[in-house]
């Protein structure tokens, strides 16, 4: 039910230049309200030591459409949080709901009991009751913050948080904005859930056709056909949810809302571009602007220029453009299957905008993605597999003899054996890795035949130096698995319910962790409390610091960790239906302080 005092035609009376709802501004905070001249202190902003925030239900219209969500201090996104690094802060969260509900700090260095996460460092917030979470403030950069209850986050419960470093920001810039990159769907995550449950491609409307076989528009043969089939796989099975359900949002504005953020020319501007989305990840870009990538993840990394990044769940760039005409920009988050995107715009003026690309053609994945990038595939390319000799892969044949012939004999990737030894091999994995690598190089899904820059995650380098240099005193191999046809998901082949143990570190432990991905689908892991330095092969002593790491399809990741931060930690994937089907465990350093060693 919508307020008495807002109803559905004072929130669809009159139009913005651009496209914007005046109603809808009201729902905004300043920060994302379309026209923003970017974060000033003459905006409203939550900011000093005490701060309250109450979790809600309100109204929210996209399309115009409207629906319930769950806000915080009754806005999607969710107010903007602005401290500065070595302040104390406390945070009055208010429940009204008639559900608990929990918000966690996303990216934040602090205590594990005001990490938020329900069942793991606190109980969660009761219904009509307030939590206060306090904590120092020991790190500068861009981060965000969500429920950790349910699937509160894919509701609208999300909010951007930018931290002002205690002395000069070595990053200079004359204007910056937030970009909060979501998805929403008038579909209750629920019920995308339990639709995912029975049919895992319920939302795959551009799985490949027998017209696109002919007419050459699938950009496949017939052997690779035949061979995805034999596989029973689908090289279009890229995001679980996509277009089909979503809006694509930019500050709380569907694409045809425009939100707008002003410039000056020849200004310096700053975007703090953060991925908020449940299930989405996406390919940005702002054609006729370079954008150079000045932190990741709150981190800051030595500027490098590029045309496209990639942004999975959960992680965050700040990007520096500097646009020297009087003229508008678009700003695109384009899924990364193509199914639609966000769009905003960069302008001098309000009701200007600049050309809206199309949809670019639909990616098909490879052999890489299948876990065979370190097999010799002959004259396999990224986005093909003509060529390939797979036969032999018994139990995959289609029709039984689809597959005679070729070389591969004995590789199967749903034979136990080649699973490690500590896997739980059972129905919840359906894919083994028989050839990990290292893609950390490599362009990311949809990106590699594109006549730009594209970041990669190598082309990142700390800007300081690697706090600890020390090399690690052991070695660790995570498993991410599933069974996509039944949508589970988890750890070494058990989802977070079946474990038993946690994963645990010694306190200052040294732990070079390598995260196999066993699956087709991008997972974006991240671990709470702590940063890790990936190990990328870039120079020595700056490795980059993350947060979150997507990891590819068929590909591996390792990082370094320094297990500093004691306490129970989350560790999971941050695709929301992934991480509630079972890609969750946790992670505990000990000793805690006070504890003998």
């Amino acid at each position: 039910m919508l307020k008495p005092h807002l109803d559905r035609r004072s929130l669809l009376r009159g139009t913005v230049a651009g496209g914007g709802l005046l109603g809808l501004q009201g729902l905004l905070p300043a920060w994302a309200m379309t026209g923003s001249p970017g974060l000033r202190s003459d905006l409203p902003t939550l900011t000093g030591p005490d701060i309250g925030l109450t979790v809600g239900h309100s109204p929210f219209t996209v399309g115009g459409r409207t629906a319930q969500a769950l806000t915080i201090n009754g806005t999607l996104p969710a107010p903007l949080l602005r401290l500065r690094e070595g302040q104390n802060v406390r945070l009055a969260v208010t429940n009204t709901l008639d559900e608990d509900t929990s918000i966690h700090w996303h990216g934040l260095l602090l205590p594990f009991q005001m990490d938020g996460v329900p069942g793991i460092s606190f109980p969660g917030i009761k219904p009509r009751e307030t939590f206060v979470y306090e904590f120092p403030i020991k790190q500068s950069g861009t981060f965000w913050y969500h429920s950790h209850s349910g699937l509160q986050e894919a509701l609208g419960h999300y909010g951007p948080i930018v931290i002002d470093p205690a002395g000069t920001d070595p990053v200079g810039y004359d204007r910056e904005h937030v970009l909060v990159l979501s998805d929403w769907s008038f579909m209750h995550p629920h019920e995308i859930l339990e639709k995912l449950k029975k049919s895992p491609g319920y939302f795959n409307r551009q799985r490949t056709t027998l017209a696109g076989l002919l007419d050459g528009s699938d950009r496949m043969s017939l052997e690779e056909r035949r061979m995805w089939g034999g596989m029973r796989m689908d090289p279009r099975d890229i995001l679980d949810v996509n277009g089909t359900t979503y809006t694509y949002l930019i500050n709380g504005h569907g694409p045809q809302e425009n939100w707008t953020g002003l410039f000056r020319p020849g200004e310096r501007v700053r975007l703090r571009v953060i991925n908020a989305s449940a299930m989405s990840i996406f390919n940005v870009r702002i054609p006729g602007l370079a954008m150079t990538v000045v932190q990741a993840d709150g981190e800051n990394v030595r500027p490098v220029e590029t045309d496209e990044f990639q942004i999975s769940v959960a992680e965050t760039y700040d990007v520096i453009v500097r646009p020297t005409e009087d003229r508008a920009y678009t700003i695109v988050s384009e899924a990364i299957d193509r199914s639609g995107m966000g769009r905003a715009t960069l302008a001098p003026r309000m009701g200007m905008t600049a050309e809206i690309p199309p949809l670019r053609e639909v990616p098909n994945l490879s052999m890489a993605d299948m876990g065979m990038g370190g097999m010799d595939h002959g004259s396999a390319t990224s986005g093909s597999m003509a060529g390939m000799d797979h036969g032999g892969m018994s139990g995959m044949e289609a029709g039984g003899d689809a597959m005679a012939g070729m070389s591969m004999s004995g590789m199967n990737m749903r034979d136990p054996d080649n699973a490690p030894p500590d896997m739980a091999v059972g129905v919840g994995v359906d894919m083994v890795n028989m050839s990990p690598v290292n893609r950390l190089g490599e362009r990311p899904t949809g990106l590699a035949d594109v006549d730009h820059r594209v970041l990669v995650y190598t082309d990142l380098v700390s800007l300081q130096p690697n706090k600890d240099r020390r090399a690690p005193s052991r070695t660790m191999e995570i498993h991410l698995t599933g069974n996509m046809e039944r949508f589970m998901w988890g750890f070494d082949g058990r989802k977070f319910s079946e474990l038993v143990e946690p994963i645990r570190f010694e306190r200052n432990e040294r732990v070079r962790v390598t995260l196999v991905n066993d699956t087709m689908m991008a997972h974006p892991i991240h671990l709470h409390g702590h940063f890790f330095e990936l190990v990328t092969g870039g120079p020595a002593g700056h490795q980059p610091l993350k947060h979150t790491v997507n990891v590819a399809p068929g590909g591996k990741v390792t990082f370094d960790l320094t297990a500093d931060n004691p306490g129970d930690w989350a560790f999971h994937c941050h695709l929301l239906m992934h991480m509630h089907a079972g890609m969750f465990n946790v992670v505990t350093v000990r000793p805690m302080d006070g504890a003998a060693s």
